[in-house]
C-alpha cells in the first residue's frame, strides 16, 4: 500500500517520547475534549485516523469496553501504539486509502490530525464509505483566531506546505456534500471538535 505523502512534520523522530513530551502534554487538551463528547457504547468499532501512539484510544477503551482500530503513517509511532494496546488492530495507511470494507466503523476519530492531511477530499469520501450509516466522526483540531489562522494558511500556501486550518464550519461545509451533517461543535481554548453524523 502506498504509504507516501507531503509531510510538514516527521514524528517519527520521538514516537518514544511523544506522549510524555511538549506534543503530548498539549494534545491532552484535545484529547479531554473528545473524551467529554464522545458517545461509546460497548461493543462499538472505532477507527482512529492518524492515531499516533494510540494514547487516544487506549483512554477511550479504559472507559467501555470497545473493539479499537488505528491507522498512521508514521511505522515508529504505531509501533508505540502495539505496545500500549497489542489487542488492537493498528496498521500502517493512508489516510485517502483505508484498508478496510464499506460500513464498518460506529466511530471514526480524527485529533489533531486534519490539518496534516494532504488529500483531505480522500479522507472524506474515504471516511464516508466505511462508517455505518448513523455512524459519527468526531474531527478535533486546533483553532486559531482569524488573522492568525490566515496568515499561516497564506505562509503555508505559499512555502507549498501541507498544513491547513480551519474553523469547525469551514470544516461542517467540507463534509455535508459527501452525505455528513453536524451534530454539534464544542470549543476548549485552542482546542475545537465538530460531530458529524453519517446520513
Amino acid at each position: 500500500m502506498n504509504t507516501k505523502e507531503t509531510r510538514d512534520y516527521d514524528f517519527s523522530k520521538r514516537a518514544s517520547s511523544y506522549d510524555e513530551g511538549w506534543e503530548g502534554k498539549m494534545a491532552g487538551k484535545f484529547y479531554n475534549l473528545l473524551l467529554r463528547e464522545i458517545k461509546v457504547t460497548p461493543g462499538m468499532t472505532i477507527l482512529d485516523v492518524g492515531c499516533g501512539t494510540g494514547a487516544l484510544l487506549n483512554k477511550i477503551v479504559n472507559t467501555c469496553d470497545i473493539t479499537g482500530c488505528g491507522i498512521d503513517i508514521e511505522e515508529k509511532m504505531l509501533a508505540e501504539a502495539r505496545k500500549k494496546r497489542p489487542e488492537m488492530d493498528f496498521q500502517i495507511a493512508r489516510c485517502d486509502n483505508m484498508p478496510f470494507k464499506d460500513n464498518n466503523f460506529n466511530i471514526i476519530i480524527s485529533c489533531l490530525s486534519y490539518h496534516h492531511f494532504d488529500n483531505r477530499t480522500g479522507f472524506i469520501t474515504e471516511a464516508a464509505r466505511i462508517i455505518k450509516p448513523e455512524g459519527v466522526l468526531y474531527l478535533a483540531d486546533v483553532r486559531f483566531p482569524f488573522p492568525v489562522r490566515k496568515a499561516m494558511n497564506a505562509a503555508f500556501r505559499i512555502l507549498g506546505r501541507v498544513p491547513r486550518f480551519f474553523t469547525c464550519e469551514e470544516i461542517e461545509s467540507h463534509f455535508s456534500q459527501y452525505g455528513f451533517t453536524a451534530e454539534g461543535y464544542a470549543r476548549d481554548g485552542y482546542a475545537q471538535l465538530i460531530k458529524l453524523k453519517k446520513k
